[in-house]
This record gives structure tokens, C-alpha cells and sequence, in this order.
């Protein structure tokens, strides 16, 4: 159904992070970002009025979105007829999506809000197998953190986390202007595309803790900052402990974490 001018009009709100996107021509980028290789479902997380939404639903896959907000809800269901059996009106962080997924694979898609984008980043990284492909619109200075290499100053917890399952690509940047209200800083756009293989050869919790725990004294050797997992004295003799954690890309992170299975 087409957008109605005299429908009410959802107004932003701050506690939830809403900045509304009001440029037709990057909710079409957004859209076209995503590949539709590999799955038959995207989920649109805070669609608000729908922007990006009515781009989605002119692909051939089918759309689903969820959505906190009462009033943005309100609007899709009056707005857009064809999608009102999947609006998931639930909180995507707290949400079980196999309510409604039931194990199937399904792309993530966005204009996320700034509040909680990494926590969002961090739910599809526990859901990576049914995840083939992720994009969406983050501030810049996350999305660029998400697609950073080592060696880089923003390179951190994030990057080789996503980057241990996904190839991550920074797509476009986004001025503030085109967003109702705008927002202070530039918005990011990126895809994450899951590796074809993207199982790790060591121990996945203990690779999660040691990225974790190294990077909380990134300033440190890895020597000093892994000294919490009381590691043999033979192992920290390697020369791999020399490093700072931003030096070591993510298939150092996996020998490390190797090296330390291997000493437990």
C-alpha cells in the first residue's frame, strides 16, 4: 500500500534512539545492499514508518520486521497492509526469534538505533548460523570499528569478533541531514557476509574470553593483559605474548587461543 501524507506522522523518540530517515535514495542503497544469497527471509530491525521497509517489500523475499514502539507499529499497520502479519512487536534484543523463525536462515537489515547497535551485532554473532548476511546502518565510528583491520587505532573487541565469522565491508557513509531529527554525528553503512566457513578450529568460548580479556588493557602486551587466566610460564615465553592486542589479526587471535587450549 502506498504511504498516505495525511497519515499521522510517528514523532522520534529520544530513549529509544530513533532518528528517522527521511531520503528515499539511500533507503534504496540500504536495501540494495543486501545480496538475497542464501536465504528467503530478511528482518528489519526498527523500521519506524517504514522507509527502508517499502524497499524491502518490492524484493523477492519476504519481509518481516520487529518493532518496539507502539506508535511506529500503529503507523506500519495502518500504512503497509500486505506486511501487518509480520510485524514482530517485540524488543530484538530480549526477543526469541524462533518464535517466528523456527531455525531457518534469515538476513538482518537496518537503520539501527545508535543505543544499541553493538549489543544487536553481538545477538546476530550468537545467532551466526542462521545469519548468511547482515547490513545496516550504524554511526560511523562503530561501522568503521566493525570493518578496521589490526594495526588500526579503532580496532578492538568488535572487529575480530565479527570478522572471525563475517567479511565485513564498509559500504557508504550517511550525513546527518537526511534523518528526522539528525543526528550529531555521520552514519555508516556496512555488510557482513558470513565466511563459508565459519566454524573455528579452537575452543569458541575461550576464543570469545581471550579476545575480550586482551583487549580490555589494550595498551598492554598480551603477556600482561591475559595474566588473569593463569597461563604455564613455558606458554608466555611465546613470542606471540610480545604483542599488544591491537597487533594480532584474527587468525593470531585463533592460535592464541589454541596455544592456551593446548596449556590447560
Amino acid at each position: 500500500m502506498v504511504h498516505n501524507p495525511n497519515q499521522h506522522q510517528v514523532k522520534a523518540k529520544k530513549h529509544l534512539g530513533q532518528h528517522f530517515l527521511n531520503d528515499e535514495t539511500i533507503a534504496q542503497k540500504i536495501a540494495d545492499t543486501l545480496s538475497l544469497n542464501g536465504y528467503k527471509t530478511v528482518l528489519e530491525i526498527g523500521p519506524g514508518m517504514g522507509m527502508l521497509t517499502k524497499y524491502l517489500l518490492q524484493k523477492e523475499v519476504t519481509t518481516y520486521v520487529i518493532e518496539i514502539d507502539t506508535e511506529s507499529v500503529a503507523y506500519l499497520q495502518a500504512n503497509y497492509l500486505n506486511l501487518a502479519s509480520r510485524i514482530i512487536e517485540k524488543d530484538f534484543l530480549k526477543y526469541d526469534l524462533n518464535h517466528v523463525f523456527k531455525g531457518e536462515a534469515f538476513a538482518i537489515i537496518g537503520n539501527f538505533p545508535y543505543n544499541i547497535s553493538t549489543q544487536i551485532v553481538f545477538k546476530t554473532l550468537e545467532m551466526r548460523n542462521q545469519i548468511p548476511e547482515f547490513s545496516g546502518m550504524f554511526q560511523k565510528e562503530v561501522a568503521e570499528r566493525i570493518c578496521s583491520k589490526e594495526g588500526s587505532k579503532v580496532y578492538g573487541i568488535l572487529s575480530v569478533l565479527v570478522q572471525a565469522f563475517y567479511n565485513a565491508e564498509y559500504v557508504f557513509t550517511v550525513p546527518p541531514n537526511v534523518f528526522n531529527p539528525p543526528p550529531k554525528v555521520d552514519s555508516g553503512v556496512l555488510r557482513l557476509t558470513r565466511k563459508a566457513d565459519y566454524s573455528l578450529p579452537c575452543d569458541e568460548a575461550l576464543f570469545f574470553k581471550v579476545v575480550k580479556t586482551a583487549f580490555q588493557q589494550r595498551r598492554k602486551t598480551i603477556r600482561n593483559s591475559l595474566k588473569t587466566l593463569n597461563l604455564s610460564d613455558n606458554l608466555r615465553e611465546d613470542s606471540i605474548f610480545d604483542k599488544r592486542p591491537e597487533q594480532l589479526n584474527v587468525q593470531q587471535f585463533i592460535q592464541l587461543t589454541q596455544l592456551i587450549e593446548n596449556d590447560m
